[in-house]
């Protein structure tokens, strides 16, 4: 190649670059970036830097020039090779808004979002955010530094002869995590946390050369690690960096990155696992994995203990379809894979900086899951050439899976059971079905479609979303009592009711036990229940407006900010709720300033809003291809009736009034059963 075509092909593949960046092309991207010849990859990155190209050569001559370095140049190819694919932004209101992590840390984790609202009014409206790429802003000193001393603690820390120079890269060497301002944080890290870890170096019965046993043994000794878990933020941060990360508080990526950060800058290799959607939830997930000495791996979710993977309830219990480990590479040879068939793809995969280790998680699953091609829509066969395997988000399918399309041979590998999933392709920014929805289940194997009955059936909805995750509220309730008395100590009293098993919707109607009056009623939570309760009206005999009085009860809830106090139980709001301070003696009631008999009682569980609550306007859709609407109904109480429901089908309740969270349930024997 002659001197003037060099320069011209550096100009193109310099040109790509920032194609790349503007346009996330697909051909794109695999034509300039997925070479596998290593020289060809570093001088791509180099070119893609531009200006800065002089900086990343200072690094990679420091390295060169000193043969005892070589594992250092290596180091420094690796991160440079991968340095095109990340950018992040910057600003001053940027770093305005991140401190609401710190605000929300001093208010103890209260009231999230309206310390996410105060944040707004002080700073305004989110605005000079400038996106810059690493490639042509990272300096010589800063990469440097960082690579010494990921060699540093690698080298000095007794746990690091059992790392490998390809796990090193990997997962300890990187600079950053994803796509967080850039920031020297390895020392920082160091200097505060590695002294913890100074017993464990000196001592003669712990394995110090484990790298899990030094984990562990981190942990146990964080001087703070107290979380605060929200999924509340005032802005859409990405990750938030290492700075504001050391305030444990946010959701699973903020406590996630804080690991990261503190194990890497401790030379404990780690690594992000995640799920692209859950199975019996909306939301994705992460949490941190890192290995022992031999290989095994365990994690942490939520900064908790951790787990052998195969004991964790990540791996026995999550019916999640498929789960991610973020890597600093891309994952070439995916790319490699997908873009043979010379097509659009979903943008998950645009630059898959991860791998597939679902089968590290495999507790139920199948090794290869076979699409039928009777499953499959006559209609829908496209010229397609790639087909995913698709999760549910609200009403929406989220592909967390790829395979080659074939209709013949329809298969994807390594799926765990249990979520609902469905089929589909990909064009024009538009997901395409080929089935319908399915399931496989846990403990058969055997594949239930939600394919269309011919019978309809009337059903009657209590919730728009699971309340599986209330149990434990609606547990505290049982074996509650509700009492009355004619004096106000309540040192005579009779039992009204005692409520025998958990409610299961909004409103739970008792009737009273005693046919005494009383001027004063209550209600005490059972034992280490709180006295959890939201709301509780007392009627008597064919009254529809419920007995009124002054309220009473003890003061003080767990919050110690006032917001779930005794007075909730008797506000009217079904949304509010009583969190007495003590796990026993807590009880709310009236001072009716007269005697009355209680015909009636009726009780709401504390609860996160997802019942059907009256005034409220829902619509109910089945999902026949598409989701199709059954109609719209406006609440007058904590049910909803629908009449003429396709039999078999898989629907959807969507609340026009409030709230977002809404889940996938099937109907059977009167039940909701959610998916």
């Amino acid at each position: 190649m002659t001197t003037r075509n060099i320069v011209k092909t550096k100009s193109l593949i310099h040109f790509l670059i920032i194609a790349l960046f503007a346009t996330s092309s697909w051909q794109i991207i695999k034509t300039t970036f997925f070479k596998e010849n290593s020289e060809v990859l570093l001088e791509s990155a180099l070119c893609a830097a531009g200006n800065n190209r002089r900086e990343l050569e200072k690094v990679l001559n420091c390295y060169k020039k000193n043969a005892s370095d070589s594992l250092k140049y290596r180091a420094a190819c690796f991160l440079i090779e991968n340095m095109p694919f990340y950018c992040y932004f910057d600003g001053e209101q940027l770093t305005n808004y991140k401190s609401y992590y710190a605000w929300l840390k001093a208010c103890k984790g209260k009231a999230p979002q309206l310390v996410s609202d105060s944040i707004k009014k002080i700073f305004g409206p989110m605005r000079d955010r400038e996106k810059k790429q690493d490639i042509m802003e990272i300096d010589s000193a800063y990469l440097c530094h960082n690579i010494d001393w990921a060699f540093k603690v690698w080298q000095e820390q007794p746990w690091g002869k059992n790392i490998s120079f390809e796990t090193f890269c990997e997962y300890l060497l990187p600079y950053r995590i994803d796509d967080e301002p850039l920031a020297y944080w390895r020392e920082t890290y160091y200097e505060k946390y590695n002294s913890l870890l100074e017993p464990l170096r000196i001592s003669d019965t712990l394995d110090k050369e484990d790298p899990f046993v030094a984990a562990r043994y981190l942990m146990d000794r964080l001087p703070d690690k107290k979380t605060y878990y929200t999924s509340i933020a005032p802005f859409s941060f990405g990750h938030i960096g290492p700075d504001f990360v050391q305030n444990l508080t946010g959701s699973c990526r903020e406590l996630t990155d804080f690991a990261i950060y503190l194990f890497r800058a401790l030379g404990i290799p780690c690594s992000i696992d995640f799920l692209p959607a859950r199975g019996d939830h909306n939301a994705s997930h992460s949490w941190v994995m890192l290995w022992d000495k031999n290989g095994e791996g365990y994690i942490s979710d939520f900064m908790t203990d951790l787990v052998h993977v195969r004991e964790s309830i990540l791996c026995q219990q999550d019916k999640s379809a498929k789960i991610y480990r973020s890597t600093f590479s891309v994952n070439r040879e995916l790319c490699k894979q997908m873009s043979q068939y010379g097509e659009e793809v979903y943008p998950f995969w645009h630059i898959p900086k991860f791998k597939d280790v679902t089968f590290d998680y495999a507790f139920s699953y199948q090794k290869e899951l076979t699409i039928p091609l009777a499953k499959q829509y006559k209609n829908e066969r496209s010229g397609r050439k790639i087909a995913y395997l698709c999760a549910s988000r609200r009403d929406c399918w989220i592909p967390v899976d790829w395979t080659e399309y074939d209709a013949g041979h329809l298969v994807f590998r390594y799926v765990r059971n249990g979520a609902v999933m469905r089929v589909a392709t990909y064009e024009d920014g538009v997901l395409s079905f080929l089935t319908d929805p399915f399931y496989m289940d846990r403990e058969t194997n055997v594949p239930y479609y939600y394919s269309l009955g011919e019978e309809k059936q009337d059903i009657v909805l209590y919730a728009k979303s699971t309340i599986e995750p209330e149990n434990l509220f609606r547990e505290r309730m049982i074996g509650g009592v509700f009492e009355g008395s004619n004096r106000s100590d309540f040192l005579e009293k009779d039992t009204l009711f005692i409520i025998p098993n958990k409610p299961g919707r909004l409103n739970t109607v008792a009737y009273s036990w005693s046919d005494e009056k009383y001027r004063y009623i209550r209600y005490v939570g059972p034992p280490g229940a709180h006295c959890n309760v939201a709301e509780i009206a007392f009627y008597e005999k064919n009254d529809t407006v419920a007995l009124s009085g002054k309220i009473i009860g003890t003061p003080g809830c767990c919050q110690h900010d006032g917001t779930h106090e005794y007075t909730n139980v008797f506000d009217g709001k079904t949304w509010t709720s009583f969190d007495y301070f003590e796990h026993v003696g807590g009880w709310a009631g009236l001072d009716l300033e007269r005697k009355a008999h209680v015909s009636r009682i009726v009780y709401t569980p504390r609860n996160r809003d997802n019942y059907i609550r009256p005034g409220d306007t829902y619509e109910l859709f089945y999902c026949d291809r598409d989701w199709k609407s059954l109609g719209m109904i406006h609440a007058v109480s904590d049910s909803l009736k629908f009449c003429g429901v396709p039999s078999n089908a898989l629907l959807f309740l969507h609340n026009h009034t409030r709230g977002k969270e809404e889940r996938i349930f099937f109907y059977k024997d009167g039940e909701q059963l959610w998916k």
